[in-house]
């Protein structure tokens, strides 16, 4: 299953806003494995994408698979500001 930070990898040099081919262009273009190829050619097709985010959201990839429901509405709840957990270590 490709992984969020797999389908960013695979994207980095992508001009956007960017389609549906364009991405996958690029990712094949970039020797992306074939399960990142798969979702991204799972991609809904005519909308532009603005960022390697926003293609990967689109493409059902999720940012942070070890959070799990419940945590993720506890964190909708609180209004604080934090770091996303994939993030920190940036």
């Amino acid at each position: 299953m490709a992984t969020y930070s797999d389908v960013l990898q695979y994207l980095s040099a992508l001009d956007y806003p960017a389609e549906k081919d364009d991405v996958v262009r690029e990712a094949e273009r970039e020797g992306a494995p074939q399960e990142v190829l798969q979702a991204l050619r799972a991609l809904p097709p005519g909308l532009y994408y603005e960022n390697g985010n926003q293609v990967a959201r689109s493409a059902g990839i999720d940012a942070a698979p070890e959070v799990n429901p419940s945590q993720r509405a506890a964190q909708a709840r609180d209004r604080r500001q934090r770091v996303s957990q994939h993030l920190r270590g940036i």
